[in-house]
C-alpha cells in the first residue's frame, strides 16, 4: 500500500496542508479538521481528472499519514489532551507546552521527539486496553 504524507502547518490565521510526496494536493481551513477535509476533497477532485493526469500514488490502495507541526498538533488535540496530561506523558513542563501550542516558542528537535514518543506510548497503551 502506498503512503501519502500530508504536512499540516499553522499560519497566523489558519491551517494549511500539502502532500509532501505527491504533487498537486493542497488544502486549508480555519481548523485542523477543516484542513484535513480540504485535503480529502482535493484528492477526490484529482481522481475526477483524466486518468493520465492522476498521480500514480492515487491509483489503487493508499493511506494518508499526517505530519503536524507542534503548534497544530497541540491545538488539534487540546480538547482531548490537557497541558497537564501532555506534561505527564512527555515530562515537559506544561507552561512550555502552552507556549508551544500558542506559537510563542518553537520546540527544539529533542522536545518535538519527546512529544511524539509520549503520544506514541500513550497510543500503544490505549491499544492494549480491553473492557
Amino acid at each position: 500500500m502506498k503512503t501519502i504524507q500530508i504536512i499540516i502547518e499553522k499560519s497566523s490565521d489558519s491551517f494549511g496542508a500539502y502532500a509532501q510526496n505527491v504533487k498537486g494536493i493542497y488544502g486549508a481551513g480555519d481548523t485542523v479538521q477543516e484542513c484535513k477535509q480540504s485535503i480529502l476533497d482535493a484528492i477526490e477532485t484529482i481522481k475526477t481528472f483524466d486518468v493520465s493526469q492522476i498521480p500514480a500514488a492515487l491509483k489503487g490502495d493508499y493511506e494518508l499519514v499526517y505530519k503536524f507541526d507542534t503548534e497544530s498538533l497541540l491545538q488539534y488535540y487540546k480538547g482531548i489532551l490537557s497541558n497537564p496530561a501532555i506534561e505527564r506523558i512527555t515530562g515537559i513542563n506544561q507552561k512550555l507546552i502552552h507556549q508551544y501550542s500558542t506559537g510563542l516558542k518553537k520546540p527544539r528537535p529533542a522536545q518535538r521527539k519527546k512529544i511524539e514518543q509520549g503520544l506514541h506510548q500513550l497510543g500503544r497503551e490505549l491499544l492494549a486496553v480491553e473492557l
